[in-house]
């Protein structure tokens, strides 16, 4: 529309009728203003969005450009014989028949005690020195070429597989951690050898072995399947921090969903409208508001000061996340219910139903949709929480994967943190950006779950 059309005192005048009035004038003044109002309004909040999602990609363009490479890891290929004379050990135990099951295990604990004396940094030094013809002149440097992790997963190899003793394998290892900066490109080459982390030799060998294919960069398993490390950093990976976050979800899931979920039925279709309930409701809207940070608080002061429940296990993060998943476990809750047509209870009890009939057998499960989005937004929200996990002691370093709810433990966000602050910087940078790359995705992979579930299963009224 152009100008002259949106001017009706122009229109009028051309086509000879009679001029507005000032009144009629005015209005014409002021609907031009608002329409030019509406417009700049428009306009801001289209930049508004521009620049959020400008942000927004800037973060993750920030954090896939460093973690990606973290994915793959540097690893060398090497013919490793499992050499008899170095493996000097008794038989793998087998149970006798008339042998108890703690008797047993005492034998194979002992068995495996004696794999564990054996020197497998030999053998890997001997299947470098197939690859590098001077190794023997510069000993101390060959032993910095493979990550010393390596040596316990060549153990393991033997504990699994004893038959693997005389026999020559194909091994693919990991390289020490400052190799893999190094081929990355994240060290400054133009240093001196005295600011440098790997000598001169060690680093002619690596070039070459680059150049020869044998040192090159692989899927880094390692960083799924490995606990955190301090002593091999190369290995150290996400699988303690995945399970003792597993743990914990579990916990919420148990506790605080069936809790918040009775709650809120109770409050929103069973309770008394009084003074009493109300101070719950807004008890409930204000533990909603509560910085996570005291919630941690609370945990160490009960579960651990209280009730002597050990430090640092997922057991004590996940009943801190329960309490503060529920406030908003029941806040979605109770608006699900609310957004259930009166007409439908209604209806329940007009035909004879009673009120706990008309709940659970009609109003419930139209509600369900929404209660689980609510739910999977809660447990999503508690996933990322570090603050809480903190103060109950969850950022202790831990060399194993848990196996139960009650062993120590970290988890994601902790490890996060934890990396963060390692002093190898350029090769924990990327290993951080990586484990924030996993987290994210499981997050997203919750809220993806939460609207699929609502777009599927809602209600139109």
């Amino acid at each position: 529309m152009t100008e002259k059309n949106m001017n009706p005192a122009n229109n009028s005048a051309a086509d000879g009728v009679a001029p507005l009035s000032k009144v009629q004038q005015k209005v014409a003044v002021s609907l031009n203003r608002r329409h030019r109002h509406e417009k700049l309004f428009k306009g801001v909040g289209l930049v508004a969005s521009l620049i959020s999602l400008l942000l927004v990609a800037i973060l993750f363009i920030n954090i896939f450009s460093k973690g990606l490479p973290a994915f793959w890891q540097s690893a060398i290929t090497l013919e490793i014989y499992f050499d008899p004379e170095i493996i000097k050990i008794s038989d793998k135990p087998v149970q006798r028949a008339d042998e108890t099951d703690n008797a047993f295990r005492q034998r194979d604990i002992e068995w495996q005690s004696e794999v564990g004396m054996i020197n497998f940094n030999r053998l890997i030094v001997e299947g470098l020195n197939k690859v590098l013809p001077d190794a023997n002149q510069y000993r101390r440097d060959v032993q910095r070429i493979v990550t010393s992790g390596e040596r316990f997963a060549m153990r393991q190899l033997v504990i699994d597989n004893p038959a693997i003793i005389g026999q020559t394998k194909t091994l693919n290892l990991l390289t020490d951690a400052n190799i893999d900066v190094w081929l990355k490109g994240n060290i400054d080459r133009s240093l001196p050898d005295a600011q440098q982390q790997l000598s001169p030799k060690v680093r002619e060998w690596v070039e070459m072995l680059s150049e020869q294919g044998i040192i090159k960069n692989r899927f880094s398993f390692a960083l799924f399947m490995n606990a955190d490390s301090r002593s091999s950093l190369a290995s150290a990976g996400l699988a303690g921090a995945f399970m003792g976050s597993l743990y914990m979800m579990l916990v919420v899931l148990f506790l605080a969903v069936p809790m918040g979920v009775a709650a809120a039925i109770y409050l929103e279709e069973f309770a008394p409208k009084n003074k009493i309930t109300d101070l719950v409701e807004v008890n409930i809207n204000n533990l909603a508001a509560v910085p996570s940070i005291v919630f941690g608080l609370l945990g160490a002061a009960v579960f651990i000061g209280w009730f002597n429940l050990p430090i640092s296990a997922p057991i004590v993060g996940g009943l801190v996340l329960s309490l503060m998943t529920l406030p908003t476990v029941i806040i979605a809750t109770r608006s699900t219910l609310k957004a259930i047509p009166p007409s439908i209870r209604q209806a329940a009890l007009g035909l004879g139903a009673s009120k706990m009939q008309a709940t659970f057998h009609h109003v419930l499960p139209l509600a369900i949709p929404g209660i689980l989005t609510g739910a999977i937004l809660g447990v999503a929200q508690a996933l990322g929480e570090a603050a809480p996990l903190l103060l109950i002691g969850m950022k202790s370093f831990v060399a194993q994967v848990p196996s139960g709810p009650f062993e120590q433990a970290t988890a994601l966000p902790v490890q996060i943190f934890l990396w963060q602050g390692n002093e190898l910087r350029n090769f924990f940078e990327a290993r951080t950006s990586a484990a924030i790359i996993v987290l994210l995705a499981l997050m997203l992979t919750l809220n993806g779950l939460a609207i699929w579930l609502r777009k599927k299963y809602e209600n139109r009224w």
